[in-house]
C-alpha cells in the first residue's frame, strides 16, 4: 500500500464537518451573538417584567421636577447606593426602567457625592459596562451632569472617566462645591433631595452662600 493510499484510508468519521461548526455555533450563548441594540432590547424587557423593587426602594435614584429649561432632573444620592451590597444586574435594569422613557429628549442628572464611603462605590469595571449597554441617546440627549459636592476622588475618577472611557460627555460634566450652585440650573422645588444633603451643605457652606444670576425674559 502507498502512503497516498494510507491517508486515504483514515477514518474521519460520520459526522460532516457542516454539521460540527453548526453545533458549535449552536453551542454559543445568545448573549455573545447579539448586537448592541439587541442587548439593549433584551435587557430593556427584563427591565418592565422583572421585580425590582430591592434597588427601587432604596430610593438613590429617581427624576425630581424638570431644570429652568424644562428638562427632566433625574437625582442619584451616592451614600445610599450599597455597591458592594446590591445586585448590580438588577441596579442596571432598574437604571434602564427609570431612564428609558426620559432619555428620549433632553435630560440632566443631578448626583450627590454627599457622605459616601468606599461601600457606595461600583468599581471602573462595571461603569464602564454601564455605559458601554446604554446605547446613543442616553449620551447624546445627556445635557449636564451635576455633581454636588466632590472629593479629590470624584475629582480624578471622573477625569479619568470621561478622558478614557466616555469622552462624549466630558464637556457635560460639571462639579459643584455646594446644592445652591445648581439653582441658576434647576429651582428649589424642583429639586427633591434628602435632609441630610441640605444639613451637610448648610454645615459646611453656611446659609445662602450663592445667589443664582436672574434669568432673562422675554417681554
Amino acid at each position: 500500500m502507498t502512503m497516498l493510499e494510507g491517508m486515504t484510508s483514515i477514518d474521519l468519521g460520520s459526522t460532516p464537518i457542516e454539521e460540527t461548526t453548526q453545533d458549535i455555533t449552536d453551542a454559543v450563548p445568545d448573549e455573545l451573538t447579539e448586537s448592541p441594540e439587541e442587548r439593549y432590547e433584551r435587557l430593556l424587557y427584563r427591565a418592565q417584567v422583572e421585580d425590582l423593587n430591592e434597588v427601587s426602594g432604596i430610593g438613590c435614584l429617581y427624576q425630581s421636577g424638570v431644570d429652568r429649561l424644562g428638562r427632566p432632573v433625574v437625582v442619584f444620592c451616592g451614600k445610599w447606593f450599597p455597591a458592594n451590597n446590591i445586585n448590580l444586574e438588577k441596579a442596571l435594569l432598574y437604571l434602564i426602567k427609570l431612564l428609558d422613557p426620559i432619555v428620549k429628549g433632553d435630560y440632566v442628572i443631578a448626583y450627590f457625592h454627599t457622605l459616601t464611603s468606599a461601600n457606595n462605590y461600583p468599581s471602573l469595571h462595571w461603569l464602564r459596562e454601564v455605559y458601554s449597554v446604554l446605547p446613543y441617546k442616553y449620551k447624546k440627549n445627556l445635557k449636564a451632569f451635576y455633581i454636588v459636592h466632590p472629593t479629590f476622588w470624584t475629582k480624578m475618577m471622573t477625569w479619568w472617566f470621561t478622558t478614557f472611557m466616555a469622552p462624549a460627555i466630558k464637556a457635560k460634566v460639571h462639579s459643584l462645591p455646594g446644592v445652591e450652585h445648581l439653582y441658576s440650573a434647576i429651582t428649589k422645588d424642583q429639586l427633591e433631595i434628602p435632609a441630610y444633603i441640605t444639613e451637610y451643605d448648610m454645615a459646611t457652606n453656611g446659609l445662602h452662600y450663592f445667589t443664582p444670576v436672574p434669568q432673562a425674559t422675554c417681554s
